[in-house]
């Protein structure tokens, strides 16, 4: 204020000054986050993050669908995108094609995320190769459909992958697993499935991937699989609960004693009692600290971006 008493060029010299070497400490600032936040994505990799996910060390992001609010769903950008970012493990959902071959698709059928029409399973991959991926607003990319290969080839050493909608596919899947040398990566699910009809599917090949249950609580039956996965060994296990007033909720806990990771998904409300992502915009303790609380170390999201950001400001994510 006492500089105001002076003369007014003076003044705004001496702010104009100040503004300069504020902004100039800024960019620094700025340019240095990025490097740190670089190099910290570049030091992690696939075997890196499967020994956390073993160890239950850190709490892990897996981004759905890969990244993408900023790419077309399902894309090798979107795998790109999410590996820069830092993410842990990137889902993406499998369909197989007329000639028996698997391409990276949620839908079964192609109106919605290409510019192609009719099932998946009605066309050839060579078909399918001839379209183009849409954004999420529905506009022609420039970018094509996957296949899985051309996906694990990607990932390949850098992140872990959950293959959604692929236990159908077990057979399928194992030798493209096999070619690109990447069954450290790979997380296989299913919905809702016993134990004995999981081991009748994948065979003897269950001890040699990681394979993890869904189990939907408050629908029939969940009680006993609830139970069954926490007497038996598993890595992990995912949860869907509409409310969160369900009783096992408040057991999940129970999980970390016997070594099983716990992963539930914050895409929307009724996969996670309303503790989901849009939430977190506004109350992210109210989200994502709800569900860490209850022993919850596997969030997938639709915003890896913000979810990072909130883990590494509680120091629970490197």
């Amino acid at each position: 204020m006492k500089t105001a008493f002076i003369w007014i060029g003076a003044a705004v010299l001496i702010f104009s000054c100040r503004h300069e070497v504020k902004e100039n400490n800024r960019t620094q600032k700025d340019e240095k986050e990025k490097v740190e936040i670089s190099e910290n994505n570049l030091n992690n990799n696939a075997s890196k993050i499967l020994d956390q996910y073993l160890n239950d060390s850190n709490i892990l992001v897996v981004a759905h669908r890969a990244d993408w609010r900023n790419a077309c769903e399902n894309s090798i950008m979107a795998i790109e995108n999410a590996i820069e970012m830092g993410v842990d493990m990137v889902e993406i959902d499998l369909k197989k094609t007329m000639d028996d071959e698997l391409v990276l698709m949620h839908d079964h059928t192609l109106d919605r995320t290409t510019t192609g029409k009719g099932f998946v399973k009605d066309h050839t991959l060579e078909d399918i190769k001839k379209l183009y991926l849409k954004d999420g607003a529905g506009h022609k990319t420039r970018f094509k459909v996957p296949t899985l290969k051309e996906a694990l080839l990607t990932a390949k050493d850098k992140i872990l992958i959950n293959l959604d909608q692929s236990f159908e596919y077990f057979e399928y899947v194992l030798p493209i697993i096999k070619e690109t040398n990447t069954a450290d990566q790979i997380i296989i699910k299913a919905y809702n499935k016993p134990l004995n009809e999981v081991k009748e599917r994948l065979g003897f090949y269950i001890d040699s991937i990681q394979y993890m249950p869904i189990i939907k609580l408050g629908e029939y039956g969940y009680q006993e699989l609830f139970n069954e996965v926490l007497q038996n060994s598993f890595e992990a296990v995912e949860f869907t609960f509409s409310s969160d007033t369900i009783p096992e909720v408040e057991k999940l806990n129970e999980f970390q004693s016997v070594g099983t990771r716990v992963w539930v998904n914050a895409l929307w409300p009724d996969h996670n009692g309303g503790h989901h992502d849009d939430r977190a915009l506004k109350e992210p303790d109210a989200a994502y600290g709800w569900l860490i609380s209850k022993g919850i170390n596997i969030i997938q999201t639709d915003r890896p971006k913000l979810l990072l950001e909130y883990l590494r400001s509680k120091n629970l994510h490197n």
